[in-house]
């Protein structure tokens, strides 16, 4: 089990973030101690992670949500759940190309002030 601090420390995540996650049903309803304090399990971690990933590559929320409901909706919902991660797999794909669009226009650039030093 880990403490709410642990959960921030191990997932990047702010408690802010992990209370409204919980709040908005992407975290399902966190254990708590005795004394009304949240312990998170190692699964709640690794979902978190997954939260993570699809945040940190631009998924939005309200599709976040979808993807958790799929998942705790049962296995028959794997179709659905390969559908959304493979259009998010394209939004990825093109977030990346536009970096190296923009990432070879720096590099033309730093080349061009090299030349006129």
């Amino acid at each position: 089990m880990y403490t709410p601090a642990e959960a921030v420390e191990e997932t990047g995540f702010s408690l802010d973030t992990l209370r409204y996650y919980e709040k908005i049903g992407l975290l399902e309803r966190v254990t708590r101690n005795a004394s009304g304090q949240r312990r998170f399990t190692q699964d709640d971690i690794g979902w978190l992670g997954m939260l993570r990933c699809l945040r940190d590559t631009g998924m939005p929320i309200a599709t976040m949500l979808r993807f958790a409901e799929l998942v705790r909706a049962g296995d028959h919902t794997i179709p659905d759940r390969i559908k959304l991660l493979e259009e998010h797999d394209g939004h990825v794909q093109a977030q990346i190309a536009n970096l190296a669009e923009r990432q070879r226009y720096i590099h033309n650039k730093i080349s061009y002030y090299r030349s006129v030093m």
